[in-house]
């Protein structure tokens, strides 16, 4: 009887998830610090350690999600805390704002007609590309695009997801292949493919890659949501 109970407990009560939730992330957290190896982020670690624990007990996303509505809350918060370095960063935008903005737009249109080229080269519907379309925005841009222009919002978010994490992990390393080592660049690069994910990974690296890591991000969203409809008309 006590064994039944503590699974109903596990089930039903919302701090086990989110404890594990955040000692997955610090446990990645620990792992980046000791190690510094490109796969050891704390996203991609608490990712792995929590879809095994979901799959484990047979626990409904519905559940885990309900269970970690604390963090999901302080994540609008958290992001308008980027605004934070960006502004103490501010005096390096002087004499940026075209290149800038001419840059995310370019990244901005190969990475949604990517998206649906990659989709179509693959055999794949019109859904499932206007789906992928908004994979380099932040989850919930996406997931409002794709539900908006008939993609499928809970696929959409997994992509983001995958691309953020990707980006995270490869993106560092990419850069320092192509020899860019301007912070304002490797950040505006990170920003606009891997949003909130690759800003964090930015933020750890350096304080000027992190704060325009933000406003690509932020910039990208907004650019992604104009460039979609004439992307998609031309495409689909």
């Amino acid at each position: 009887m006590r064994l039944h109970a503590t699974w109903v407990w596990l089930h039903t009560s919302p701090l086990p998830w989110l404890v594990l939730t955040l000692a997955a992330y610090e446990l990645g957290r620990r792992l980046r610090a000791r190690t510094g190896h490109p796969l050891a982020q704390p996203v991609l670690v608490a990712l792995v350690i929590v879809c095994v624990a979901i799959e484990a007990t047979g626990t409904s996303y519905a559940v885990y999600r309900s269970a970690t509505g604390l963090i999901a809350f302080f994540l609008g918060p958290a992001t308008v805390a980027l605004a934070i370095p960006l502004h103490r960063q501010s005096r390096r935008l002087r004499g940026l704002a075209v290149p800038m903005l001419l840059g995310l737009l370019a990244g901005t249109v190969v990475s949604t007609a990517g998206g649906i080229l990659l989709v179509e080269w693959c055999g794949g519907g019109e859904t499932l590309a206007r789906t992928m379309a908004p994979k380099a925005t932040t989850t919930p841009v996406a997931i409002a695009l794709a539900d908006r222009f008939d993609g499928i919002p809970a696929l959409a978010a997994v992509f983001a997801i995958l691309v953020g994490t990707l980006g995270a992990v490869a993106g560092p390393t990419v850069l320092d292949l192509l020899r860019i080592r301007d912070h304002r660049a490797r950040g505006l690069a990170l920003g606009a493919v891997s949003h909130g994910i690759g800003t964090s990974r930015a933020l750890h690296d350096d304080a000027a890659e992190g704060a325009f890591a933000g406003l690509s991000m932020g910039l990208t969203a907004l650019l992604t949501c104009l460039v979609l409809p004439v992307v998609a008309a031309a495409l689909l």
